[in-house]
C-alpha cells in the first residue's frame, strides 16, 4: 500500500483581534507551485492506491447508470416565436445538440413527439456542443440566446472551469460566426427588440459580477457601452428582458438588498431608471403585467413582510411608496417567485416545507380566480418548466419525488386539460413501487423540529441494519427539495436508504429558517443535522456504523463542521469542493466572493465576537487529534468559487493530526471548476468513483 503524502509545515501567523493562529499549510495556496502541483498529483495517487479494488465496482455502477438512461434523447420541445427548440443526445456522446424546428400550426400548443431517434424535417441545428468540446478536457455552455427575429444565436463557452466565458455570435441563416467575439464575460447574454444589440455581464477582479455592457453588433468590442456598473462590493449585477419583451431588466443585489433598474427594451440605447432606490433589508424582484388592461409592475418583495408579499405598482414607478399589496403577506407561506402572462400569474410558493404552484386567472378587472395547481404525491417537488411567451394559453411544469423521474407537465388553461408532455425515461426493470418515501422530523439541541425527506427499498427494515447516505447543504436560503436521480437507484437496489436533512440555513420553512441558519446562528445548520443522524438512528432507519454525509460546497462546511462535532456518529464522509477553509477566506477582502459573503457569514475582519463565532466552527481550525468517520474530499484545480486550497488544507491538517489520518483521502480534478468535470459519461463515471467509495465504507462493496 502506497503510504500518505505528508504535506510539508511552512508556519505563518494571522493575528486577528489578538488571536494569533499559526496556519502551516497556507503555502499551498500557490497554485503555480511545482510543489504545490506536485502535492496534489502525490494525494491524487494515493487515493487512487487507497480506491483501486474498488475499480469493479465503479465499473458497475458506471455502466448500472449508462444502462437506465436513454442515451439517444430528445427534450421536451418548447415553443418560443414560431420555433419548437430543443435539445438532442446521442449515445456515445458527451454533451448535448441544440435544435429547432418550425411550428406549422400557429394553434397548437403541444410539442411535436416525434424525432426521439434523430432529426426530422425541418430541423435545424443551432449548436453541436460535442463539436465545439472537440480538444478540451473541460467545457462549459454560459449563454445561448436566440435574437427575437430567430436569425442570430449569441453564445458563450468555457474551456477551463474558470467560469469565464468567450461571447460569440452566431449567423443561423449562413451557419458562420460574425466577428463579434467578447473574452471575459459571465453567464448569459440578452438581446435587444432590434436584434441589433446585446447586454451582456463581466466580473471585477474579485470575481464578482460588477458591469452591465452593451455590444452594438458589427464594432468592436472596445467600443462596448457600460450600462450600469455596480461599485458596491457587496452587490452582483445581472440583466434579463422580461416576458413579455416589454423591458430589459438589470438587477442589482447583495444577500440581503435588491434593487432593480428598466430600460424600454425598444430604446436600447437609453438610460435604465431605477424602480425603487436599495433600502438596506429590502428584497425585492420586478415583472411586467397587464391586469385590467393596464400597464404595471408586479413588484414580489419583504419590506414589512418576512415571508414576502406580492404587491402592483405602476409601470413607471420610482418609489417604494407606491407599491400596493396584490397578495399580502402570509406568514405560513414563503412567496418565491411570479411569473406573468396575458391571461394569467403564476405564483412558485412554499408553504409547509413543500413547493407549490399558484395560479392568479386574470378577468377584466383584475384577478379573477385563486387556485392551487394540485398534486397527487405527498412528497414531492414542483416547479415552472419553459414558458418563455408572454400570450401562451398554457402552463407547464415539472414535478419530481424522491422515487419517481421527473415529468413535464402541460395544463391547458382554456379547457383545463392536463397533459403530461414527457417523464425521464428510466430503463430496465425499473418501478417505482419497489420504493417507498417519508417524511422524517428529527428534534434539534433547541427542541427545533428539523424535516428530513426520505426514500428507501419498499418494506425496508426498521432494525438498525440498513446503510444510509445522509445529504446535507444549509445555507443561502437554497432549499433542497425532494428530487430523484438514477444514479442514485444503484445505492437503494442495493439496500441503502437516501435522506434529505432539510437543516436552517436553507429556505425549505421560508425566511425564518435561513435566518436562524447564517451569521451569529450558523451552529444551528451543524447541529441540526447531526440531529437529523441520530434521528434516523434512533428511528431504526440505520446506525452510525452504516451511515455516511454528503455535502459540497456551502455543505461541504456543513461536513467538515459534523466531522468535527460529532465524528461518531458517521462511518464516512463525503465533502465535495467543500469550504472547509471558510475563515481564512472570509477574512481576505481581496479573495473573490468575499466582501459579498460578509451578509451570509458575518465581517470577521471588523467584528471580534464574529471572528470568535467561525473560527469556533470552522472545520480547518478545528481539526483535533482523535479519530474521525473516513472522509473523501473532492476538488477541482480551476474552482473560482471554493478554491482547491481550502480542502487540500484540509486534508494536509487531517492527515497529520487525526489518529486515523490514513483514512482521508483528497480527489483533485486538474481540468474542472465547481461543477466537477464536463460532459455527461465523465459525470457519471465521477459518481460512480463517490458511490463506490460509499458502498465501500458500509460495507456493500
Amino acid at each position: 500500500m502506497l503510504r500518505p503524502p505528508v504535506a510539508k509545515r511552512v508556519p505563518k501567523e494571522r493575528v486577528h483581534h489578538g488571536d494569533v493562529f499559526v496556519d502551516e499549510y497556507e503555502w499551498l495556496r500557490d497554485k503555480e507551485s511545482p510543489d504545490t502541483l506536485a502535492y496534489l498529483e502525490a494525494e491524487n495517487e494515493y487515493t487512487r492506491e487507497r480506491t483501486a479494488h474498488l475499480a469493479p465496482l465503479r465499473e458497475t455502477l458506471f455502466e448500472e447508470i449508462r444502462s437506465r438512461t436513454k442515451e439517444t434523447d430528445l427534450s421536451v420541445p418548447v415553443r418560443i416565436r414560431g420555433h419548437w427548440y430543443y435539445s438532442r443526445t446521442k449515445e456515445g456522446k458527451q454533451y448535448g445538440t441544440s435544435c429547432r424546428r418550425p411550428v406549422t400550426d400557429p394553434d397548437q400548443w403541444l410539442p411535436p413527439t416525434d424525432g426521439d431517434e434523430g432529426p426530422v424535417e425541418g430541423e435545424e441545428v443551432l449548436l453541436d456542443v460535442n463539436e465545439l468540446a472537440e480538444g478540451h478536457e473541460f467545457f462549459s455552455l454560459g449563454a445561448s440566446s436566440v435574437s427575437p427575429d430567430g436569425t442570430l444565436l449569441a453564445f458563450s463557452t468555457d474551456t477551463t472551469g474558470d467560469e469565464r466565458f468567450l461571447l460569440q455570435v452566431k449567423d443561423l441563416t449562413t451557419g458562420e460566426l460574425l466577428p463579434d467575439q467578447v473574452p471575459g464575460t459571465s453567464y448569459g447574454a440578452t438581446w435587444s427588440l432590434d436584434g441589433k444589440h446585446l447586454f451582456y455581464t463581466t466580473h471585477d477582479d474579485a470575481w464578482r459580477n460588477d458591469k452591465i455592457w452593451r455590444h452594438r453588433l458589427g464594432t468592436d468590442p472596445s467600443e462596448d457601452v457600460v450600462v450600469h456598473h455596480e461599485t458596491d462590493e457587496r452587490f452582483w449585477v445581472s440583466v434579463g428582458r422580461t416576458r413579455s419583451n416589454r423591458f430589459i431588466v438589470v438587477a442589482s443585489g447583495s444577500k440581503t438588498t435588491t434593487e432593480y433598474l428598466l430600460l424600454d427594451a425598444d430604446d436600447p440605447t437609453g438610460k435604465p431608471r431605477v424602480v425603487a432606490p436599495r433600502r438596506p433589508g429590502v428584497e425585492y424582484s420586478v415583472e411586467h403585467a397587464v391586469i385590467g388592461g393596464e400597464d404595471v409592475l408586479l413588484v414580489l418583495h419583504n419590506d414589512g413582510a418576512e415571508n414576502f408579499e406580492l404587491a402592483v405598482a405602476p409601470v413607471d414607478a420610482t418609489s417604494h411608496e407606491q407599491w400596493q399589496p396584490l397578495l399580502p403577506h402570509d406568514p405560513a407561506v414563503r412567496l418565491e417567485d411570479v411569473d406573468a402572462f396575458a391571461t394569467h400569474l403564476v405564483v412558485s410558493q412554499r408553504s409547509d416545507g413543500l413547493t407549490q404552484l399558484r395560479l392568479l386567472r386574470l378577468g377584466d378587472d383584475g384577478i379573477a380566480s385563486d387556485e392551487l395547481v394540485e398534486m397527487e404525491h405527498p412528497l414531492y417537488t414542483v416547479g415552472p418548466a419553459g414558458n418563455p411567451e408572454f400570450d401562451q394559453p398554457v402552463l407547464r411544469f415539472a414535478h419530481t419525488t424522491m422515487a419517481t423521474p421527473p415529468a413535464v407537465h402541460q395544463l391547458d388553461l382554456r379547457t383545463g386539460e392536463r397533459t403530461v408532455l414527457k417523464q425521464t425515461p428510466v430503463l430496465g426493470d425499473f418501478d417505482p413501487s419497489r420504493y417507498e418515501q417519508h417524511r422524517a422530523w428529527a428534534t434539534a439541541d433547541d427542541g427545533t423540529r428539523v424535516p428530513m425527506s426520505i426514500v428507501v427499498p419498499a418494506g425496508a427494515p426498521r432494525d438498525g441494519s440498513m446503510p444510509f447516505l445522509l445529504y446535507g447543504y444549509g445555507a443561502y436560503e437554497t432549499s433542497i427539495d425532494p428530487y430523484f436521480t438514477i444514479s442514485r437507484l444503484s445505492l437503494l437496489d442495493r439496500g441503502m436508504g437516501f435522506a434529505i436533512a432539510h437543516v436552517r440555513g436553507g429556505g425549505e420553512l421560508g425566511r425564518r429558517w435561513y435566518d436562524e441558519g447564517k451569521m451569529l446562528h450558523k451552529r444551528n445548520t451543524f447541529t441540526d443535522f447531526i440531529a437529523c443522524a441520530r434521528h434516523l438512528a434512533a428511528d431504526g432507519w440505520t446506525a452510525p456504523d452504516r451511515l455516511v454525509a454528503e455535502g459540497g460546497s456551502a455543505g461541504g462546511l456543513l461536513m467538515g463542521a459534523v466531522a468535527n462535532l460529532a465524528p461518531e456518529a458517521f462511518v464516512g464522509i463525503v465533502a465535495d469542493v467543500p469550504f472547509v477553509d471558510a475563515l481564512t477566506t472570509i477574512l481576505d477582502p481581496s479573495l473573490p466572493l468575499t466582501v459579498g459573503e460578509w451578509e451570509e457569514w458575518g465581517n470577521p475582519l471588523e467584528d471580534p465576537e464574529v471572528y470568535a463565532y467561525m473560527k469556533s466552527y470552522t472545520p480547518y481550525e478545528n481539526v483535533e487529534a482523535k479519530r474521525y468517520p473516513a472522509i473523501l474530499a473532492e476538488t477541482s484545480l480551476h474552482d473560482t468559487r471554493v478554491f482547491y486550497v481550502e480542502p487540500a488544507k484540509w486534508v494536509a491538517r487531517l492527515r497529520a493530526t487525526a489518529e486515523n489520518g490514513d483514512d482521508v483521502l483528497l480527489k483533485t480534478e486538474m481540468a474542472a471548476g465547481h461543477g466537477g468535470v464536463s460532459g455527461r459519461y465523465n459525470a457519471w463515471r465521477d459518481r460512480a468513483f463517490s458511490y463506490a467509495w460509499v458502498l465501500d465504507r458500509v460495507g456493500l462493496a
